[in-house]
Formats: C-alpha cells, sequence, structure tokens
C-alpha cells in the first residue's frame, strides 16, 4: 500500500468543523489595531490621573491595562506568525506561536497583579487622600473602552483561546473599571481612604480568578496536553467501535496551536485493510464529533506489517 503522508502543507480549504480547526477571521487584525490603540490611550489617561488623584484603584486598574496592551500586542503577533507557511524545520509552520502568546498573556498577568497587591497593601498602612470625582470620571471612560474593545472579540472568542483571553481581559477590566468607579463613590460618600486600596486588593482577586483559566490551559497546551474539549475516553470508544478494530494503542492527542489538534494512533485490523472509506469516514468522524481535525491512523494488520494513511489528506 502506497504511503499517503504528505508534509504537513495542507491548504485546509475543507471544512474542519468544531473547535478543532477554526481559524479567526482576518478581520480580528483590525480589531487587534482598535482595542491596543483605544487602551493605550486609557493607560496612559490613568496612570496620569491616578498619580494627580493619589487613587491606588486607578493606578491599579492603568498598570492591568498596560499588562492587556502587551497581552494585545503579543497575541496579534502570534495570530500573524500562525499564518506563516510549514518550512524545512517548522513543519507544522509557527502555528504553536499562538499557545506562546495565551501562556505570555497570562504571565503578564500575574506579574500585574503582584505589583498592583504590594503597593495596595501598603497604602493600608499609611492611606492619603483620594480626588474622589477625577477618579470616577476616568474610570468610567475606562469602562466604555473596555467593554467595546472586548465587544471586537466577542463572536471569536468560541473558537481560539488568544481571541478568548482577549474578549475576558477586556470584559474584566470594564467590571474592574466600574468597582474602581464604586470606590471612589464610596470614598466621597463616606471618607474612608482605606477604600481605595481594599478596591485594589478586589481588583487583583478579580484578576487572578479570571486568569486562572488562561495560565492552565494555556501551560497544559505548551505541554503537549489534548485539549481539555475533548473527550480521551469517548474517542478510544469511537476508535474500537469502528468494523474490524480489534484493539488500539499508541493513542496520542495533541494542540498544534490555539485552534487545531491533531491525533495519532494505531489500528489493530486482523482482517486486513478496510480500504480509504474506512480512513476517509473515521477522518470525518473525528473532526465532526470529537473536535479532531488533523488525523493520522495507522492500520495494523499483523505483526511487522503496518500500513500508514493520514486520512486528513484524503478529502
Amino acid at each position: 500500500m502506497p504511503d499517503r503522508h504528505a508534509a504537513d502543507d495542507h491548504d485546509h480549504r475543507h471544512d474542519h468543523g468544531g473547535a478543532g480547526h477554526v481559524h479567526a477571521p482576518a478581520s480580528f487584525g483590525k480589531a487587534f489595531a482598535i482595542g491596543i490603540t483605544l487602551n493605550t490611550g486609557l493607560v496612559v489617561a490613568e496612570a496620569v490621573y491616578g498619580y494627580i488623584g493619589n487613587s491606588t484603584a486607578l493606578m491599579a486598574d492603568a498598570g492591568h491595562n498596560l499588562s492587556d496592551v502587551f497581552g494585545l500586542l503579543v497575541a496579534w503577533a502570534a495570530s500573524i506568525a500562525s499564518k506563516r507557511a510549514p518550512s524545512g524545520r517548522f513543519t507544522y509552520g509557527l502555528r504553536g506561536s499562538s499557545i506562546v502568546a495565551a501562556l505570555l498573556n497570562a504571565v503578564f498577568l500575574l506579574v500585574a497583579t503582584g505589583a498592583i497587591g504590594w503597593e495596595s497593601i501598603q497604602r493600608f498602612r499609611d492611606p492619603e487622600p483620594v480626588a474622589g470625582v477625577t477618579v470616577m470620571v476616568v474610570a468610567a471612560i475606562g469602562i466604555l473602552v473596555n467593554g467595546a474593545t472586548a465587544l471586537l472579540f466577542a463572536r471569536g472568542r468560541k473558537g481560539d483561546i488568544n481571541i478568548q483571553g482577549a474578549f475576558l481581559h477586556m470584559a474584566g477590566d470594564a467590571a474592574v473599571s466600574s468597582g474602581v468607579v464604586i470606590s471612589a463613590a464610596l470614598i466621597l460618600w463616606t471618607g474612608r481612604l482605606w477604600l481605595d486600596p481594599a478596591m485594589s486588593l478586589v481588583i487583583c482577586a478579580v484578576i487572578l480568578w479570571s486568569t486562572w483559566g488562561l495560565l492552565r490551559s494555556s501551560l497544559g497546551m505548551s505541554l503537549s496536553a489534548a485539549p481539555s474539549e475533548i473527550d480521551l475516553d469517548a474517542v478510544r470508544t469511537f476508535l474500537l467501535g469502528r468494523p474490524g478494530v480489534i484493539e488500539i494503542h499508541d493513542l496520542h492527542v495533541w494542540p498544534i496551536s490555539t485552534t487545531e489538534t491533531a491525533m495519532t494512533c494505531h489500528l489493530v485490523i486482523p482482517s486486513g485493510h478496510p480500504g480509504d472509506e474506512f480512513l476517509m469516514e473515521c477522518a470525518h468522524l473525528l473532526r465532526k464529533s470529537h473536535k479532531i481535525g488533523h488525523a493520522t491512523l495507522q492500520i495494523e494488520i499483523s505483526e511487522g506489517n503496518a500500513c500508514s494513511l493520514a486520512p486528513d489528506n484524503v478529502v
């Protein structure tokens, strides 16, 4: 049986469906550009007026937004790099750069959270007056900017962890800015200065909570863990239920990028090779039902006699 493995240079013009192979639309480049521009302006405004208004909550939000600007830049760069064609050394192209970007995003947020938390604790020891009205106005602008930026990524958040991370960060920032407005209003009402660093710590908790899922997913992807949305037991059951298959082994499932999943497996079929139609159907069902876009199956008939086919190439 001829070997039908081609270098992994599929053009993928066919539909892989599901999360196994979903590319972010080209329009997200514009969304990244708009989001970065808006948030850079917001960071400058929050940092300046947070310093003038003596508000750690506002400066904390500026630090968080700065980390998001870096995160958006990294995610944008990765989305461009991931489209690079495969080469002699990088046989999958640079698709994995989107995984690195997601991991860096999580690290940026954790570093920013640590700095914010430390400054807030210091302020508890020596609280200072806060310009409540200035803080409220700037934070309210932050709600509008972050909310609008989140909407730019809303439609792509289910298919790509990079886009999902951008959406969650921006939506979380809008909520955090709301908290800053509330703390400033409470300070104006009660005169209790400790509310400003207290709100900063609440912001830290929100950031940590929203970052945990991104960190866990991106770290798992960087270690080639099977994506959490794929049920490996269900995949095993499906393959064992195929006609003629009595055993499977060497099942491996891993992410190629934040939007594509690959799988390899050996199917033991003593009755003989089942034919191309069998492989094509397996590939189709793996894409449709199990979100695996790149399936390579090796048919083992007997010891020392194996046939390797890549059904993903046969469409």
